[in-house]
């Protein structure tokens, strides 16, 4: 169900139109349009989105930090002037970070370059050279040594690495030295002095770590202030930005929207203002924001919707029309009564023993168990129960319980596709409603034609002694379907023109409706695999378990834990995911779901 909404037309007098959008965000219920009127060129505007995202990212960087367990977590308080102090603080560390890492790099290099040659002084080397001796560093494999560089330059071999030999020649300055091979170039400090610069900069690394583990257990509350108030302002300079200024720039002229359940509240506020506006009703052309307002089961349904993208104003929210099926697809694909107890117990669980929970959690929550109830029972149907058969407990309750709603695959597979054309079907419904109610119903009567032919085409299938095929009454009925479909499919054109397309159509209703009925079948295939599976790693639990009183228990209940943590992981992802898709592409399509509507986002703080 879609919000009714009021289109708001202000005109305030310049001098009073701060103050006017200040009470206006303390009201909170206008959704303003936005104009944004030279937004990229405003350069506080720029600035507050630039400072935004330094502080979603310190944010970020401090809720990621890892504390210990007795460590105290201040959990509110805090001031957005402290917050933006602690930004600088982090950008300082980050910045300090940063050349410590890069120093820390450096330091690591030269100290590996010297490994091989040992630990010596540097001035060592200078001094002989002083005194006229030259100390060479080379390195070569060891097939390319030769032995008589030994006498010819003094050669000596260091050490020997993986098939490389590390050596020195010591000759007379300004005797030539004629190798074939790779000269090294070593550091201008020793192997202790870099190894104790490589600590230092570890120990600094720490300490700077130490420091963001300490504002991230005093100061996020000052940073989510400060993230706060400047999102406020940025959305205070989008609102005036959006203004049109009339009048010689004396008057400013603002649009907006407001649920009409509103309308008395912002009636009252405006005339004591003493505000110049007007409310009046949405017409075709304008681009409502959209506002979900469905109500218990229906609501937690909501998000899934989001998830696609909002209805226009004009057209039918499908979110209670969809919400049935999705419950029903969502426990035929994960299929197994212990999986949706499992979840239905940890969701119940989490509710009761969570301290504070957001009404956004709450709904989630509440989601959760009604899938995990629709599981359980979908369950039932083929007695599956941690990959388990149920219905093979010799218990009367269980054996008069299988007799009624025990199904074998065929069974499952027949009722996959007629969920898939049921759905469909109610889904074309839908479609002429919404053509009706965008259009008028003229438009909507192929569509009709459409339901009236298939469900024709069902009845005498599904009843042949009361309507068999191709009889007198069914042939009268397929007449009007199609006097229908072809003549009223684009009302207003060209009879021609109407015939073509109704050709064109009924093409594509014969192609997509059997692929479209077909995708259903994913509903019986995945309940079908994941209680496979579930069964694989009982027998697995079984048949690898030792044969000891102590480890074989253990190892069977571990084989069982995590193969069916695994199997209920990868089956709940299957069906949140298949569902979507048979309700975002299949009923989507066959109800004429357009979308695209912009969320309603009231101006508050």
């Amino acid at each position: 169900m879609i919000t009714k909404m009021k289109k708001l037309t202000f005109l305030v007098y310049h001098k009073e139109y701060e103050d006017f959008l200040n009470s206006l965000r303390e009201l909170g219920v206008v959704h303003i349009v936005e104009k944004q009127q030279g937004a990229a060129e405003n350069a506080e505007l720029q600035d507050n989105i630039r400072l935004s995202a330094r502080l979603a990212a310190a944010l970020k960087l401090l809720q990621n930090q890892k504390h210990e367990k007795d460590a105290v977590i201040a959990a509110n308080g805090g001031s957005a002037e402290r917050g933006l102090q602690v930004l600088d603080e982090i950008d300082a560390l980050q910045t300090e970070h940063s050349k410590l890492l890069q120093q820390q790099q450096t330091c690591g290099k030269e100290k590996d370059a010297l490994e091989a040659w040992g630990n010596f002084e540097p001035e060592g080397i200078q001094r002989l050279k002083d005194a006229g001796y030259v100390v060479g560093f080379y390195t070569c494999s060891e097939g390319n040594y030769k032995e008589e560089w030994e006498a010819e330059y003094n050669a000596m071999i260091i050490c020997r690495i993986s098939s490389k030999v590390f050596f020195i020649t010591v000759t007379k300055d300004g005797e030539e030295v004629d190798l074939d091979v790779e000269q090294a170039k070593l550091p201008s400090q020793s192997l202790a002095q870099l190894e104790a610069q490589y600590a230092n900069t570890e120990t600094a690394l720490e300490e700077n770590e130490k420091k963001l583990v300490a504002l991230s257990e005093t100061d996020i509350p000052s940073l989510k202030e400060a993230l706060k108030q400047v999102q406020t302002e940025i959305e205070f300079s989008k609102v005036v930005l959006s203004t049109e200024q009339t009048a010689g720039d004396k008057l400013m002229l603002l649009e907006g929207w407001a649920p009409a359940t509103s309308k008395v509240e912002i009636e009252a506020y405006l005339n004591d203002a003493h505000i110049y506006y007007e409310i009046t009703d949405p017409t075709p052309e304008d681009n409502v924001p959209i506002e979900l307002n469905n109500k218990g089961f229906f609501a937690w349904f909501e998000p899934i919707c989001k998830l696609y993208m909002l209805p226009k104003y004009n057209e039918l929210d499908l979110t209670p029309f969809f919400a049935p099926f999705f419950m029903i697809f969502f426990g035929l694909c994960l299929g197994d009564s212990g999986y949706g107890l499992f979840l239905f117990v940890g969701a119940t669980a989490y509710r009761l023993l969570a301290k504070k929970l957001s009404q956004s959690a709450k709904s989630i929550i509440s989601l959760i168990q009604i899938l995990a109830t629709s599981t359980f029972f979908c369950g039932l149907l083929t007695g599956t129960f941690f990959g388990a058969n149920i219905y093979d407990l010799p218990l009367p309750f269980i054996q008069r319980l299988k007799s009624a709603v025990f199904m074998d695959n065929n069974d499952m597979f027949q009722l996959s596709l007629i969920l898939g054309a049921v759905q469909i079907l109610f889904g074309m419904v839908l479609k002429a409603v919404n053509q009706t109610i965008q259009f008028g119903f003229k438009y909507a009567i192929a569509t009709i034609g459409w339901i009236i032919l298939l469900l024709s085409l069902a009845f005498s299938a599904l009843l042949p002694k009361v309507m068999p095929m191709g009889s007198t009454v069914h042939l009268i009925i397929m007449g009007i379907a199609g006097v229908m479909i072809f003549l009223f499919n684009s009302p207003g054109k060209n009879i021609f023109l109407n015939i073509g397309l109704g050709l064109w159509d009924s093409y594509n209703m014969a192609t997509g409706l059997l692929g479209d009925v077909l995708s259903y079948v994913r509903l019986f295939a995945l309940g079908l695999s994941g209680g496979i599976l579930a069964g694989v790693f009982n027998s697995l639990a079984v048949g690898m378990s030792p044969d000891n009183v102590i480890a074989g228990p253990i190892v069977m209940v571990l084989i069982f834990v995590i193969g069916h943590a695994i199997n209920i992981f990868m089956n709940v992802l299957g069906a949140m995911v298949h569902p979507m898709r048979l309700t975002f592409v299949e009923f989507f399509k066959n109800s004429g779901y357009e979308g695209g509507g912009k969320e309603y986002k009231p101006f508050r703080k």
